[in-house]
């Protein structure tokens, strides 16, 4: 039995990782975080997910439980991330980083601790979205240099930051196996008298609305034809399943950086 910490336990994917939690047999909850202005501070996890009491209630610092875990699986945001990423570091403990919307410096921060313990980085959770990204660099290679390459995504009006990390990690994958670079390439929306098309561009289109939990679409369009790769999310659940799957893969891992390629063996 692997006992887990949950960063953001409050949040939408932290109670989505609860219930997850809960419900496999291999893991066990044994810490939960919540920033420290959140009304679920104190509260007992298995209520916050909706479900029986687990006698674990939640903290404001990891620091004061970190004895009740082995891995931590954080859903924050990029500030209290970085600052359970250095309490991992500070006590050897392996860390799945879902949060998006880190800035390259950051990220490069990230690459360091690695460095130091094991960790999953990953834009996106979900088993079916890293099938995804295999799909979009097999696509780029056959038909990247004859076609337009469009990349659109949608989600919930609370999202923060745009575009997703999965989406800019589609345009990451496309753009590396065109021998670009993305800064160099990317187009994010378009308004105007924007002239013709770049061919070498790659577009981004962002809708925030409702409650949509994540749709990503990939678009190659050439000359008389067009090929769309799509993957829809309808529950945040597969979020959950992949990073309690990579948090099971973690253990016993030797330091470094993984991606959930190498948790999926992609």
């Amino acid at each position: 039995m692997l006992n887990v910490a949950i960063g953001g336990a409050g949040g939408r994917m932290g109670k989505a990782l609860i219930q997850a939690a809960i419900e496999n047999r291999q893991i066990n909850i044994g810490a939960a975080s919540v920033l420290e202005d959140s009304h679920d501070l104190g509260k007992d996890v298995g209520l916050i997910g909706g479900m029986d009491p687990l006698h674990v209630v939640t903290v404001d610092d990891l620091e004061q439980v970190v004895d009740d875990f082995q891995v931590l699986i954080d859903f924050t945001g990029t500030e209290a991330t970085l600052m359970h990423l250095d309490l991992c570091r500070k006590y050897g403990k392996p860390i799945v980083i879902g949060t998006t919307g880190f800035s390259e410096t950051e990220k490069q921060h990230i690459q360091e601790v690695a460095e130091s313990i094991p960790l999953v980085f990953a834009p996106n959770m979900s088993v079916g979205v890293n099938v995804l990204f295999k799909l979009v660099e097999q696509a780029t290679r056959v038909l990247g240099e004859s076609s337009d390459i469009e990349i659109i995504e949608a989600h919930h009006r609370h999202k923060i930051d745009a575009p997703s990390g999965t989406a800019l990690r589609m345009g990451e994958i496309a753009a590396g196996v065109l021998g670009r670079k993305l800064d160099d390439v990317a187009v994010y929306g378009r308004e105007g008298m924007t002239g013709e098309r770049d061919d070498k561009t790659i577009g981004f289109e962002t809708i925030r609305a409702g409650d949509i939990v994540g749709d990503h679409t990939i678009m190659f369009a050439g000359a008389g034809e067009r090929i769309e790769i799509t993957h829809k999310s309808s529950s945040r659940t597969t979020y959950a399943n992949g990073a309690l799957r990579a948090a099971l893969w973690l253990e016993g891992k030797e330091k470094g950086l993984y991606s959930m390629h190498d948790v999926l063996g992609l």
